[in-house]
């Protein structure tokens, strides 16, 4: 049940960017959140002004550029077995090669990355992509590059990126970057800096070039979602500084939200990630109100003990928390919510491990992503906390509450059996080249037999049988969202 896309090796892309003119070839890889992939996006954009076309043949590359995760310690053992990849590559078939390292490992490991890694050329952090031209001409000169600078303002939002995992139909619109919520184990405020939004007419520029080129869906994303707030630029713990006027017309994530559902009510939205403390009610009433914003939050909860909570600083209670939950399921009758879930945080006990059972069973959570705790070094839990709960019941807690999330799916899954759900199709079933794939509003995986439809059509789907995630039937019908 883990989060695919964290140990997910992405090979470059599914759509190469190719402009006419450009000669040098770029090999770009993502781990971890989908921030790392839309800002690989951005990356692609700004090297293709560069002279660069993307490419799937590492052996050929003349850049070859990792964006890399630094959530867990598996993800960061993962982006060095990459380096050493690359590595055998440069010395045994392309000895002109250069290697880069960006996103969150390179801001966390800095310099340290030129001196470890000697096929590593330059090291940016994810502020600093603006400034890979100049970087690539310190490289081209024979010198070690880096820039791990992070910013205040800095939100990407003049840059049109290059859609490299596309299939066409779903894309990634980034809102804000950084994180002020200072969790005791994340690394992310220390290497994507502080919270800013960014401007909401670039926003729903974004989207309507993304409505153009015939996309159907759109995820807003950002570390947290729910913190978004426009007041003309800064940082958002600046807010309380700015002009009345400022305030007065100030965008905050509902509004937003709103903006896209008006201005676009033949695209589906979806929006991740939410934090627990800062989702407002008017967020609820905007997914309640809009048929085109899905029926789906991701509320990581990390613990469903309060003491726990309290250690890991996060800025809620169990209690808390389950009043949001039952103001969701009010607003937003039959909702689909998942989470996160770290299991042997320092000082767990198992009254702790049995709270997060219990709350588990009290959300009943469609899916989640869950993990047993390994210490980041840099956090403050590395920093004050000794990581003292023993790797065996780490283990042990932590199939306990995949396997009740198994058996919670099963149950989430099951409520769809003989309705009617709207299904937007993405691709081809993993498991038959007769059947469309595709998710409903409430983000489960749904098949059916092909017949006449197409990838980007939206389809009701009568749903005769399930597994414990995806849901099988026959189409229908277009829904009311088909353009026709």
């Amino acid at each position: 049940m883990e989060k695919e896309i964290d140990e997910k090796r992405q090979g470059t892309s599914l759509v190469l960017q190719e402009k006419e003119g450009n000669t040098k070839k770029l090999f770009i890889e993502s781990y971890g959140c989908a921030m790392n992939f839309s800002d690989s996006e951005i990356v692609a954009s700004i090297l293709t002004e560069q002279g660069y076309n993307t490419t799937q043949k590492l052996e050929e590359a003349d850049l070859v550029l990792v964006n890399t995760c630094s959530i867990r310690d598996k993800a960061e053992q993962t982006v060095r077995k990459r380096l050493e990849k690359y590595n055998a590559v440069k010395r045994s078939i392309n000895p002109g090669m250069k290697v880069g390292v960006l996103g969150c490992m390179a801001e966390r490991l800095k310099s340290q990355f030129l001196e470890e890694e000697k096929i590593v050329d330059m090291v940016v952090g994810p502020d600093a992509y603006k400034d890979l031209p100049n970087l690539l001409k310190e490289v081209e000169e024979g010198r070690d590059a880096i820039n791990v600078i992070l910013s205040k303002d800095e939100t990407y939002g003049d840059i049109s990126p290059v859609r490299l995992q596309s299939n066409g139909i779903n894309a990634f619109v980034s809102i804000t970057r950084g994180c002020d919520n200072m969790c005791t184990f994340c690394v992310v405020p220390f290497t994507r800096g502080r919270e800013r939004s960014r401007e909401p007419q670039s926003i729903i520029e974004e989207i309507q070039d993304l409505w153009n080129r015939g996309f159907k869906e759109v995820c807003l994303l950002g570390q947290n979602v729910d913190s978004y707030l426009w007041y003309g630029g800064g940082l958002k713990k600046d807010f309380d500084k700015a002009s009345e006027i400022q305030k007065a017309t100030a965008v905050d994530f509902s509004q937003l939200l709103e903006m896209c559902a008006v201005q676009f009510p033949k695209m589906r939205f979806r929006f991740s990630t939410s934090n627990p403390q800062d989702m407002h009610e008017e967020v609820l009433h905007v997914i309640a109100k809009y048929h085109n914003v899905c029926n789906y939050i991701h509320l990581p909860v990390q613990s469903g003990s309060t003491r726990i909570l309290k250690e890991m600083n996060r800025q809620h209670t169990r209690e808390e928390y389950m009043e949001l939950v039952d103001k969701i399921k009010r607003i937003i009758p039959g909702c689909s919510i998942s989470q996160d879930i770290i299991t042997g945080f320092p000082t767990e006990t198992e009254e702790d491990h049995q709270d997060t059972l219990s709350l588990m069973e009290y959300v009943e959570y469609d899916f989640g992503y869950m993990f047993a705790y390994s210490e980041r070094p840099g956090t403050l839990a590395a920093r004050k906390m000794e990581d003292d709960v023993p790797e065996a019941d780490k283990m042990r807690r932590l199939q306990e509450i995949v396997d009740l999330q198994q058996k919670l799916s099963a149950q989430r899954t099951a409520r769809f059996l003989n309705q009617t759900v709207e299904v937007l199709i993405e691709k081809e079933s993993k498991k038959s080249d007769a059947h469309w794939s595709g998710r409903n509003s409430e983000n489960v995986v749904t098949v059916f037999p092909k017949e006449n439809y197409k990838p980007g059509d939206f389809v009701l789907v009568k749903v005769t049988d399930c597994t414990t995630a995806t849901l099988i039937g026959e189409a229908v019908g277009y829904s009311e969202m088909q353009v026709n």
